[in-house]
């Protein structure tokens, strides 16, 4: 008897054989279904076990009122918010240990919403015709897993059959895998580490870790900062060590790496204990130097490797930073410190480095002491941020916070 159930969500009067193929190797493989039919034009093309009518209604919507619109997108929009709720609801009943769904981009945009909303853990694939592009949208912070469909989601080929038959099993395997045994649970850390900065999360994770803690490092590639806060968010982190904040400038200046508006709020908004550092706020990131928008000629520009390019940013620009991660912080409602490395902010950033600016640094400084409210902390330290003293205080004060309940 089969004791796993695996959602499908489409919208089945479009993509309804497709599904009916899915479902039924997903069954043959011992895995109950439950097909969710996100779709409002034609008619289901197979039977739904949960109908657009009550997707829609799941939305606060009407599916006739929807059709009658004639607004694709808006219907979309609806369906995608409609499906969520109906997989959150089916997941907290017990009733979903997995999500998959195949199609083009609205069946994908329904889809991946509503997979977005579970936690980390729960097995989620999308065999979609565009997974080969810029899937940060489609991603966002979770643990999606997506696959190519090589030829148009569009009926039943010796192709199509192959790539779905290898999702269904992906799927089905996922859910019918044997509980992962982690041992004795320890305390998670996140921690923000960049190139620049790796000497000192690196050692700060050691620390940690003969504390007894569980460290998940992040690197600072907007990715990594939005999986940060999303976990933070999720519940799973009991403290931050947030030493590297370089994704603000890009969201600042118009660099390839932000992490979006909400960098640096999670763990304020949840309460969660936090020790954070001004960490590469000395940089700006480009992908390949021609790739540098040409309004930036003329500034300081450092070619890290042959796909990175950095640019310095500006004391005018600094003090802006400053002025975000001061008021940020400042409406944190729990524990926080914001520690400052007068030595340096990166390596490169130190005196002699090429994105030594002792000016800019200072417009730093200043706007961070002049916005903190009276609920951060603020510590200076005259070493850098990769010295191994610099790393253990942060530790430390963490590790106050949290309680030493490790």
């Amino acid at each position: 008897m089969a004791d796993k159930t695996v959602v499908l969500v489409g919208t089945l009067d479009t993509k309804g054989r497709e599904y009916a193929f899915l479902r039924d190797r997903l069954q043959a493989a011992g895995v109950r279904t439950i097909l969710v039919d996100a779709g409002i034009m034609g008619p289901p093309l197979v039977a739904p076990d949960v109908s657009r009518e009550e997707v829609a209604a799941a939305a606060g919507a009407d599916v006739e009122a929807l059709r009658a619109a004639g607004d694709r997108g808006q219907a979309v929009l609806a369906m995608a918010r409609g499906a969520t709720a109906v997989v959150e609801q089916l997941h907290a009943e017990g009733r979903c240990d997995g999500v998959l769904a195949a199609g083009g981009s609205g069946n994908t945009s329904i889809a991946a919403e509503a997979m977005r909303a579970l936690p980390v853990g729960v097995p989620k694939l999308i065999v979609s015709t565009i997974a080969a592009g810029d899937t940060r949208p489609i991603v966002g912070a979770s643990d999606m897993l997506l696959a190519a469909s090589v030829v148009d989601v569009a009926g039943i080929n010796s192709v199509s059959a192959r790539i779905l038959a290898n999702a269904a099993a992906a799927m089905a395997g996922m859910v019918q895998a044997a509980p992962l045994e982690l041992g004795e649970s320890r305390p998670l850390i996140a921690a923000s580490m960049f190139g620049v900065t790796t000497p000192c999360v690196t050692h700060a994770a050691e620390v940690l870790d003969g504390l007894g803690y569980e460290v998940l490092t992040f690197h600072m590639t907007g990715t990594g900062g939005r999986s940060m806060e999303a976990l933070i968010e999720g519940g799973f982190i009991a403290g931050v060590l947030d030493a590297t904040t370089t994704e603000l400038c890009d969201e600042l200046v118009g660099g390839v790496l932000s992490a979006g508006p909400d960098r640096l709020t999670a763990a304020g908004r949840a309460g969660v204990p936090q020790v954070v550092s001004l960490g590469a706020l000395d940089m700006v990131n480009f992908g390949p130097r021609e790739t540098v928008p040409a309004a930036f000629e003329g500034r300081n520009i450092y070619v890290h490797n042959a796909q990175v390019t950095l640019m310095r940013t500006t004391p005018e620009e600094c003090a802006r930073l400053g002025e975000e991660v001061a008021r940020k912080l400042s409406a944190s409602t729990g524990p926080v410190a914001l520690f400052i490395p007068l030595g340096g902010i990166s390596m490169i950033a130190t005196p002699g480095g090429p994105f030594y600016d002792a000016e800019a640094d200072e417009a730093l400084f200043a706007a961070v002491r002049a916005n903190c409210g009276p609920g951060v902390e603020l510590i200076e330290l005259e070493s850098d941020i990769n010295d191994p003293a610099f790393a253990e205080a942060m530790v430390a004060k963490l590790h106050g916070y949290v309680g030493g309940s490790a």
